[in-house]
């Protein structure tokens, strides 16, 4: 998988929810490989059929864009970021993830969340390309990058990879990205209900295992507007019209499945805006219904 830069389209980078203004916070737009190595049943022609996910979401040949970002805002005072991408300098199997250097944090500041500003790190589940920046290497260790934050995932998920027999691969991101925040007693687990957690007025945890057992989607309310982060229950929007495309590394795929096909019920016909964690600019939209299945419809709005 080639590990060259792939130039980012122009679009918006901030929504309103309420009084709350969301930030994409850009990492990485990832090679086109990306999309046959992570859903391999997204098939060129199944994804090219779809027109609506033209050109935002796929080309007109069915090479899906994936991306790699997070999500900052302010919510009851508490500076949040949900998921901290993949990281620099970080020793990777994969190669499109192995050793980058992107101006992740020069964007995350930029945006007005310096590193030493975030209260609170959502982390939708202890993956490699969401847990990246936990840490940043100084003087040869790697420490917490947002060492006045709280970090915080769902119990199931952490003790899941604690009994799990890990590669060696898995082994050195939990080394490198995880356990550093362990040993510096920043991490917080969280119990989440099949109704969901409240963490402050707002800011809810929703369960949606499968892709990993303890895996949440996050949901924001604002003066009567409402927002869910997805997390990796859904890549990419072509799992909307196609809901049992699943990922390569999906834990439970038919779980994952069932979690995917909930949430969208629950979202379809709604104004509750979807903020994609992979989903390439524009990002963000509403879904709604479309020949016995869902489409994302973007919205472009930036409050910039």
């Amino acid at each position: 998988m080639s590990t060259a830069p792939v130039p980012r389209p122009t679009a918006a980078s901030s929504w309103p929810v309420g009084d709350v203004t969301v930030h994409r916070i850009d990492e990485i737009l990832l090679p086109p490989a990306t999309g046959p190595w992570l859903l391999p049943g997204a098939t060129p022609g199944l994804v090219a059929a779809q027109d609506w996910l033209h050109p935002h979401f796929a080309d007109d040949k069915g090479t899906l864009h994936i991306d790699s970002h997070s999500f900052a805002f302010t919510l009851d005072g508490l500076r949040i970021l949900v998921d901290t991408g993949i990281g620099n300098g970080k020793q990777r199997a994969n190669r499109a993830w192995h050793d980058l250097n992107t101006d992740y944090l020069d964007n995350l500041t930029a945006a007005g969340f310096p590193p030493d500003s975030i209260d609170l790190v959502i982390l939708t589940h202890l993956h490699a390309d969401h847990v990246g920046w936990n840490t940043r290497k100084s003087d040869g260790d790697w420490v917490p990058t947002f060492s006045h934050a709280r970090y915080l995932t769902a119990r199931t998920e952490r003790e899941f990879w604690a009994g799990y027999d890990m590669d060696e691969a898995r082994a050195q991101m939990f080394g490198d990205s995880v356990i550093p925040v362990e040993e510096a007693g920043l991490l917080d687990l969280v119990d989440v209900p099949a109704e969901g957690a409240d963490i402050v007025p707002g800011l809810r945890l929703l369960p949606t295992p499968g892709h990993t057992p303890g895996h949440i989607a996050v949901r924001l309310t604002s003066h009567g507007r409402t927002a869910v982060i997805t997390g990796d229950c859904i890549h990419h929007p072509i799992q909307l019209a196609h809901p049992a495309i699943g990922a390569c590394v999906d834990i439970d795929p038919r779980k994952s499945e069932t979690s995917r096909r909930a949430l969208l019920a629950s979202l379809a016909g709604t104004d509750t805006l979807v903020l994609g964690t992979h989903f390439a600019p524009p990002t963000v939209g509403h879904v709604t219904h479309r020949e016995g299945g869902y489409r994302l419809s973007p919205v472009h709005t930036d409050t910039r």
